[in-house]
């Protein structure tokens, strides 16, 4: 089976499974994100637990047609800064159609109206890392992946009077396997949408950031979708692109080991090493182990949550030995206590996932240990909860 029909049906079977369950609105715990809809998608959701049934949710969003945009707004404010947290995309054997905002971690974006700019185009004056990776990273709009979505978001309002000046702040680390380009484009196109008002939806913007990441690492939206949402997504189809907002109870405690070791791993070289085809019996125990991810978040089980993201057998087994210490990161993970352990994306961060905040802190020493061990390689653990709100402005000033 090739791997991209795996993806299809893979999603074709949740939709499925979801297709079959009850629907009552007020305990509503998956939310349907179409470029075919009309709704907006953040009505309020019960967090009263129902570990019997999957509640489906047949409210929708139209990110392209219905309700317009104005042409050429103007600005609401004279600046804005936006910040926009680390994903953690695929979680297991959901390769590209799974993600998950988390917390504290993330870049931020300040755009401000600039009159020596050019009406209608932007420009980027800064760029700054804590790690003074800077230089790495263009200051040419056309291939910087903040400017890249800020300029789709632009287009897709109709600004043309005024030029913007952007400033990028990145405080994820690059070829991290946390999103960080998903993060620059996330904040970006909220920050552009702010500036002018709010005029699009949320799926616009998430289709603002998909042309970002399509020029810098792959049109994949299990990064950009969850940075600009929040909470879990499922990418039920791209083509029309189509997200489910899966809601994890409020009142379940759910945290990410996020262990990141002095290493790159270009999303391109990883991307690289999977497989042209996949054996259908590697096809099926992954499909079955997705759907599980599926309703433990829903049901806000974290040990069932754990077991099935750390049950990948397509992609993972090929990008571990591509990552010093990621079999022993693993291993330290699993006798530490943790319910689940994979690979964050592309890596080279390893994420684990546990229920209690002190026993997280216990499990990353474990993982750090075992990177330093087993890859010689120093590594950096973080604690983090679910983030569920998404990229959000954090700052505004001036004009109104």
């Amino acid at each position: 089976m090739l791997l991209h029909h795996y993806q299809t049906a893979t999603a074709a079977l949740l939709r499925m499974a979801m297709a079959g369950t009850s629907y009552t609105p007020s305990q509503s715990r998956i939310s349907l994100f179409s470029s075919s809809s009309n709704c907006h998608p953040r009505r309020p959701f019960s967090s009263t637990p129902h570990p019997s049934a999957v509640r489906c949710s047949q409210k929708t969003l139209n990110s392209n047609n219905k309700k317009k945009t104005s042409t050429n707004p103007p600005p609401s404010f004279d600046s804005v800064t936006a910040f926009a947290p680390a994903t953690v995309a695929n979680l297991g054997p959901g390769f590209d159609f799974l993600g998950a905002a988390v917390s504290s971690l993330g870049d931020t974006v300040t755009l401000t109206i600039d009159p020596s700019v050019p009406p209608g185009t932007l420009s980027i004056s800064s760029i700054t890392t804590p790690s003074g990776a800077s230089s790495r990273l263009t200051r040419n709009p056309t291939f910087n992946c903040a400017s890249i979505a800020a300029i789709s978001a632009m287009r897709k309002i109709g600004v043309r009077s005024v030029g913007l000046s952007l400033s990028l702040h990145k405080g994820l680390p690059l070829g991290s396997g946390l999103g960080s380009s998903a993060a620059s484009a996330a904040a970006a196109a909220v920050a552009v949408n702010a500036l002018f008002g709010f005029p699009l939806p949320p799926l616009d913007l998430v289709l603002a950031g998909l042309d970002s990441e399509k020029k810098v690492s792959g049109y994949h939206a299990d990064n950009i979708a969850p940075a600009i949402l929040g909470g879990f997504v499922l990418v039920q189809s791209y083509s029309p692109l189509k997200l489910l907002d899966l809601r994890f109870p409020d009142d379940r405690d759910l945290f990410f080991v996020l262990v990141s070791p002095e290493f790159e791993a270009p999303t391109k070289k990883m991307r690289e090493a999977l497989p042209a085809e996949v054996p259908m019996k590697d096809h099926v125990f992954n499909s079955s182990q997705a759907a599980a991810l599926v309703a433990a978040v829903v049901r806000g089980d974290v040990r069932e949550l754990g077991l099935a993201m750390g049950s990948d057998r397509i992609v993972e087994p090929r990008r571990a030995g591509l990552i010093p210490g990621m079999v022993e990161v693993k291993r330290a993970a699993a006798e530490a206590g943790a319910f689940g352990c994979t690979i964050s994306g592309a890596g080279p961060t390893a994420v684990a996932v546990i229920d209690g905040e002190e026993k997280g802190r216990e499990i990353g020493e474990r993982m750090v240990e075992a990177f330093l061990e087993g890859g010689g390689l120093r590594a950096k653990a973080t604690v983090a909860q679910l983030d569920r709100r998404g990229a959000r402005v954090i700052r505004s000033g001036g004009a109104e």
